[in-house]
């Protein structure tokens, strides 16, 4: 993301309140990117439509279906997303620009293959009662957004960040319309929109790309060649994204805390709307994240690296060591402080908040802890982010291993316990790996120069 990183500073370099506003807009915007957003559109599509859609259990299956959608493409692309992000940063290291376009295509054929084959086994075997439109569009609804977390990854490179921007709201403003406009026909209609508003946000990352990477020839599969892969990679964003979706799959797939919504899809009615809630939180935190390490932290890590190569003098050495250390320190407390003070304000407006949507207010206590672990998981990813800045993929393959099980167990603990624990399974797993993340970053930085010139 140095891109979207040098174009911040350029728009913070204008000094004034009006660039600091606008700096922090397209960090919300592009650090919260579709699944933030895909989650205001379900909402909004859900809110604005139980007046028309009935029965209104297919507005349920409508949003329970496009979930597991995100869900699973989340999963299913993970593997690939950092590890395409690193093959698309060496390739540019070499100034080797010619191949990435093709890659991406290699990826995204690949993806599309290999999705849709899952996905249509998926709705032949396990939706025999549905529809054939519904069907079709729930496969079409997965491989489009499996295709968008890959362009969203190839773009955050690029410096057209108002494009960007843009572009996520065009997209996401044409689902909702489109959603409501074609929601006199039911559920397939819901879906149809949603589908509609996808694949234009599709289309136009991909003009996007095909804009700004020269390419000789169409197509390439150089990523998948061994020496390029990067196993750790590829292991960390399947457990991350598992790891945010694992408390969640729990609930789900638990009879207690669950019912059945359409085909095998289930949902937990005490669980699913606090945590999508308490998610909208965690944009001002992301934009704060963004902010900071691609700007400040940025900043001094490549003065840093740019002083050991050159043979910069100790003094010029420790300075660039110690401003990358403040500027974590700094950039950490502000993520805190931000999502502390979205924790309040929900807490304040978050009894009329859940009377306005309908909800009762028995899930308030459950809402405030998904607050407090969605602003857990902002620290987490800017702990992780620091962590590959410094190509300790060990420690956060680790980090993640850990995340995964821990937030297995205590959330099955949680279920176990009763109503009271819900939602302290993620909360307190990620409040422990954070922890654990603080421990390591601080031991790794305290021992940076030695590294850095011992271990060569």
């Amino acid at each position: 993301m140095a891109g979207i990183g040098f174009e911040l500073r350029k728009i913070l370099k204008r000094d004034n309140l009006l660039s600091l506003m606008q700096a922090y807009s397209y960090a919300a915007v592009i650090s919260s990117g579709p699944w933030v957003l895909s989650i205001v559109g379900i909402l909004i599509i859900g809110v604005m439509s139980y007046a028309i859609v009935l029965p209104n259990l297919l507005i349920v299956q409508f949003q329970v279906s496009i979930t597991y959608v995100i869900a699973g493409s989340l999963i299913f692309t993970g593997p690939f997303q950092l590890a395409f992000t690193r093959f698309t940063a060496d390739r540019l290291f070499e100034k080797s620009n010619d191949v990435i376009l093709t890659n991406f295509h290699g990826v995204t054929l690949a993806l599309t293959v290999v999705g849709g084959l899952i996905g249509l086994l998926c709705i032949v075997f396990l939706f025999p009662d549905q529809s054939v439109m519904y069907r079709l569009l729930l496969l079409a609804a997965f491989v489009i957004m499996s295709n968008i977390w890959i362009a969203t990854i190839f773009l955050s490179g690029m410096k057209q960040y108002k494009e960007i921007v843009w572009l996520y709201l065009f997209g996401y403003s044409v689902t909702v319309a489109a959603a409501l406009i074609m929601r006199p026909f039911g559920l397939e209609g819901l879906m149809a929109g949603f589908v509609i508003g996808q694949a234009l946000l599709l289309m136009g990352m991909t003009i996007l790309i095909l804009r700004n990477y020269p390419a000789q020839r169409f197509i390439s599969f150089e990523f998948f060649e061994r020496k390029k892969l990067y196993p750790s990679l590829l292991a960390i964003g399947l457990l991350y994204n598992l790891g945010i979706w694992i408390d969640k799959f729990v609930f789900w797939f638990n009879a207690d805390t669950s019912q059945a919504i359409i085909g095998p899809l289930r949902a937990s009615v005490i669980y699913d709307l606090p945590v999508f809630l308490a998610y909208l939180s965690i944009i001002p935190g992301m934009a704060i994240f963004l902010l900071r390490m691609e700007t400040d932290f940025v900043e001094y890590y490549d003065k840093f690296y740019q002083a050991v190569r050159s043979g910069g003098s100790l003094e010029s050495i420790e300075e660039a060591r110690n401003g990358m250390v403040e500027t974590i320190r700094l950039g950490i407390f502000e993520i805190i402080k931000i999502q502390t003070i979205a924790a309040l304000l929900l807490i304040v407006v978050g009894d009329v908040t859940l009377k306005w949507l309908g909800i009762s207010t028995l899930y308030l206590p459950l809402l405030y802890i998904d607050v407090i672990a969605a602003g857990l998981q902002v620290v987490l990813l800017g702990v992780l982010n620091v962590f590959f800045y410094l190509d300790k993929r060990r420690i956060v393959l680790g980090l993640c291993i850990g995340f995964v099980v821990l937030n297995l167990l205590f959330t099955l603990v949680s279920v176990w316990l009763g109503p009271a624990f819900y939602g302290y399974g993620f909360a307190v797993a990620l409040l422990i790996v954070v922890m654990a993340g603080f421990v390591m970053l601080s031991r790794t930085l305290g021992v940076l120069e030695y590294e850095t010139f011992m271990l060569q």
